[in-house]
């Protein structure tokens, strides 16, 4: 009875040991690392080269590569990955792999893929390789001998990958040359061994035209790189590595080229601006400005102007329209509406409109140094004189016909620098990439600056530039000095026909001083009107207390805020050669050669 009772409750406990054991398999199965495919090394990396002339000249290297790898007895690989360089000294090698087998020479399969300056060899398929395997990888390049700059040939070349991370065992290379290039050594030879940059040297046998080499136990990363010399013009260089102006260097000229003549077009641009600027070519000075010309409509016409909306609030206050008044302090200004009657322009209604749009119940209005809403509504009024100028037929649109000869002028300098790169790297000079680079660059900006030199700009009419040069008259009575001022009042009658009192004179320069503000001289003529105040011994009467004296630096602090307000927005793998190995001076990794070996 008690036996019955046990052979379930031994089999239910099994059962849950095994409930807990198999998630716990399972999870240190899940815990333990993936296998790296570049965890092995090679027990063996022999290669020999033969070097030789083709008909051309040119050198030619057939290549044998027995590497052995030591696989580890697990499932990690299915083959090794050896990249071949592609190109040498600004030329291509026209790397060809004809054949990879294994030890009995059975055809092993591979596949090539091209990337960043190295054509990978992957060998293997889908099935995992153990053990000892052996790849003999056969390929041809050419053009491997460069013209050195120590006026010799060289096959100064890197025999081993120097960024692999397999260690070799047992490496050695035999470099065999053709007759040609044997009667041509100049008996400088050297090797290289270590690390990238290591120049300690290695043994480099030497038996008639074969050169041979060997190293035991290599780390990763160490490799082996040998320099012979031949005489100078034993090999002929391609056409990648002989200067030609043509690609390599009229492309950049183009583009500076291109630049410049783009660089014209925009100033055609501001000539055309300028000569539409032009009426009867005379200034006269102007005391006086008509009510249809305020200060929004005549900052569209002055090029350069300052900031139009405080000249507008001064303009509006010195017709008596407000008063600028202090608010909590002398940096925070506020405008109270006046009663008066309507301003001679409807554009000074819209300014008044737009200034007291918050206004209180007693028609006073704060300057606000940061609001987002106010610098809208001040943007739009800006606009909208710049809207009037156009509807009033004081500007217009035009195009400069200068700046468009100049700017298809550039664009066709570009384009045949860009057709002369392009022929160049199609050509495969490496050689010319800079070039390219340079009127890729320049063609770019020459495209980019047609949007302005192709578009239509706002210049003035006519009766704009007649209205412009009176504006300049204005600026020229601002300018002179004050004595000469007042002889340029032709009579002080003329000024007293405004029937202002004995404030003539200041009523003149006061309603100046807004243009005053527009050509950036409020300072100088702050100056005058301070002078005329203590004349008059009276003080302004649209600008803080009416009985106070004229400060100027309340108008300079009023000028600062409106501007502030106004402008406020809310915040929003090629190896390169070193020469002059063969005699000396060279180093591990200098050469050309080299590549990558790893695991897949």
């Amino acid at each position: 009875m008690a036996a019955t009772r046990l052979g379930p409750a031994l089999i239910a406990s099994a059962l849950a040991a095994g409930a807990l054991l198999l998630p716990a398999s399972a999870a240190s199965a899940a815990s333990a690392p993936s296998a790296d495919v570049d965890d092995f090394s090679y027990a063996e990396w022999d290669a020999r080269y033969e070097l030789g002339l083709d008909a051309e000249g040119r050198a030619h290297l057939h290549v044998t590569e027995a590497l052995t790898a030591r696989f580890p007895d697990t499932d990690q690989n299915k083959g090794i990955v050896r990249g071949l360089p592609t190109s040498y000294e600004n030329a291509w090698l026209d790397v060809r792999v004809l054949s990879v087998t294994d030890q009995d020479g059975a055809a092993v399969p591979f596949e090539t893929d091209e990337d960043d300056g190295l054509l990978y060899v992957l060998t293997g398929d889908d099935d995992y390789v153990r053990g000892l395997t052996t790849y003999v990888i056969d390929y041809e390049m050419r053009d491997v001998v460069l013209a050195a700059d120590t006026g010799v040939d060289e096959f100064y070349w890197d025999l081993l990958p120097l960024d692999s991370t397999q260690a070799i065992e047992s490496f050695s290379a035999d470099i065999v040359l053709d007759d040609a290039l044997t009667e041509s050594l100049t008996g400088d030879a050297r090797c290289y061994i270590g690390y990238s940059g290591t120049t300690d040297e290695c043994p480099l046998t030497a038996d008639g035209s074969t050169f041979g080499v060997e190293a035991v136990d290599l780390a990763p990363g160490q490799g082996v790189t040998v320099a012979i010399g031949f005489d100078a013009g034993t090999a002929t260089q391609p056409a990648a590595r002989l200067p030609d102006p043509v690609t390599d260097t009229v492309p950049a000229i183009a583009a500076l080229g291109g630049l410049g003549i783009a660089v014209a077009g925009w100033f055609a641009v501001s000539s055309t601006k300028r000569s539409r600027r032009r009426a009867s070519g005379i200034v006269i000075a102007q005391y006086d400005v008509p009510g249809s010309l305020p200060p929004l409509l005549a900052a569209a016409l002055v090029p350069g102007s300052k900031d139009a909306i405080p000249a507008e609030i001064v303009h509006l206050a010195v017709h008596g329209a407000l008063r600028i008044e202090e608010g909590t302090a002398v940096v925070d200004p506020r405008l109270r509406r006046l009663p008066r009657a309507p301003m001679p322009d409807q554009l000074d209604e819209e300014a008044l409109a737009a200034l007291f749009a918050g206004a209180d119940a007693d028609g006073v209005a704060e300057l606000p140094s940061t609001s987002e809403e106010f610098a809208a509504r001040m943007k739009t009024l800006a606009s909208s004189g710049t809207a009037a100028a156009a509807a009033r037929g004081l500007t217009t649109k035009a195009r400069s016909r200068a700046a468009v000869i100049l700017q298809w002028c550039a664009i066709a300098v570009a384009l045949a620098g860009f057709g002369l790169g392009l022929w160049g790297l199609i050509a495969g000079r490496v050689t010319a990439i800079p070039a390219f680079v340079a009127i890729s660059f320049g063609l770019f900006l020459v495209l980019c600056s047609s949007l302005y030199t192709f578009s239509r700009h706002t210049v003035l009419t006519p009766e704009g530039a007649r209205t412009y040069e009176y504006l300049l008259g204005v600026k020229e009575f601002i300018r002179v000095a004050e004595a000469d001022r007042l002889q340029m009042l032709q009579s002080y009658a003329g000024a007293e026909r405004r029937q202002d009192g004995s404030a003539n004179v200041i009523v003149v320069y006061e309603r100046l001083l807004p243009y005053a503000m527009l050509f950036g001289m409020e300072d100088e003529w702050g100056d005058v009107l301070e002078h005329v105040y203590a004349f008059e011994q009276r003080g302004a009467s649209w600008i803080g207390d009416p009985s106070a004296p004229f400060l100027r630096s309340q108008l300079i602090a009023f000028t600062a805020t409106s501007h502030a307000a106004a402008s406020y927005s809310a915040p929003s793998a090629s190896s390169s050669s070193s020469g002059g190995g063969s005699f000396g001076g060279g180093f591990s990794g200098g050469g050309g050669g080299g590549g990558f070996s790893g695991g897949r």
